[in-house]
């Protein structure tokens, strides 16, 4: 099983979530196995197929933590068709990359999460239209109040593209915040590079913030310009992509994913 996901999580990348995202899609290969099922492994549990284990792109066994996220990944292979579709598959694919990447680097990703601290979506607001900016208040806003009354954090704000230096003491009151867990840490680097706020990240992490006022949240401003601009069906196709990656990542916290 190597061959189905090692275009989709390749190693030895400095961001393995965004390596995901981005690479190609591999050739789909027919399904070879009747059933998945789930197994104690260890300290967790694993995915079986036929009752055999799934191994990662690097040949890890394919585990999880609980049991209730293992038999997650264990529907999404119960739910291909004659095909076997990575693309179709995000907590797999989140698997794979917490597994073969987010273990093997945690200080690495911990601090590419940190460096979104200092430019992250809530601060930047729109000059024009006030209409804008009142929506990005009312979505944004509440996240910097649990930033600072949760983990004592108080950041700046700036007025569009202007860059707005963060004060050190706001970005390392937010540090031990961020998770060490591998599991956790590579959900919450999922969603911070999906939205491009780390502290939505960790709002979602610390469920302080619901999926949907999350997604939502990350997507005012494009929600705005379809308003003024139209839909896109390509752009649409990758909207949904997206808000399946952060569902995934969202189960891995063991948030509830349901609108």
């Amino acid at each position: 099983m190597r061959d189905l996901f090692e275009q989709i999580t390749p190693l030895g990348t400095a961001d393995p979530t965004e390596a995901a995202r981005r690479a190609m899609r591999p050739q789909l290969r027919r399904r070879f196995y009747a059933r998945a099922g789930v197994e104690s492994a260890g300290n967790g549990f694993c995915i079986t197929v036929d009752d055999r284990p799934i191994r990662t792109p690097a040949r890890n066994l394919l585990a999880a933590p609980s049991r209730a996220l293992t038999q997650a990944l264990a529907a999404e292979w119960t739910g291909q068709g004659e095909f076997i579709d990575p693309a179709k598959m995000p907590l797999t694919r989140l698997a794979n990359t917490i597994i073969d990447g987010v273990s093997k680097e945690v200080p690495e990703v911990a601090r590419e999460v940190e460096k979104y601290l200092a430019t992250d979506l809530v601060f930047y607001r729109a000059d024009q239209p006030e209409t804008l900016a009142q929506r990005q208040a009312a979505a944004w806003d509440s996240v910097l109040e649990w930033a600072d009354q949760s983990l004592g954090a108080r950041f700046a704000l700036g007025k569009g593209l202007i860059h707005v230096v963060q004060p050190l003491e706001a970005i390392a009151a937010v540090r031990p915040a961020i998770p060490g867990d591998p599991w956790r840490l590579g959900a919450v680097h999922s969603i911070t590079t999906i939205t491009g706020s780390a502290l939505i990240g960790l709002a979602v992490a610390e469920g302080a913030m619901a999926l949907d006022r999350a997604w939502s949240a990350a997507n005012v401003d494009e929600d705005w310009n379809m308003e003024f601009w139209g839909e896109d069906a390509l752009a649409l196709e990758h909207r949904a992509a997206r808000f399946a990656e952060m569902e995934a990542a969202a189960r891995v916290l063991g948030r509830n994913t349901s609108p």
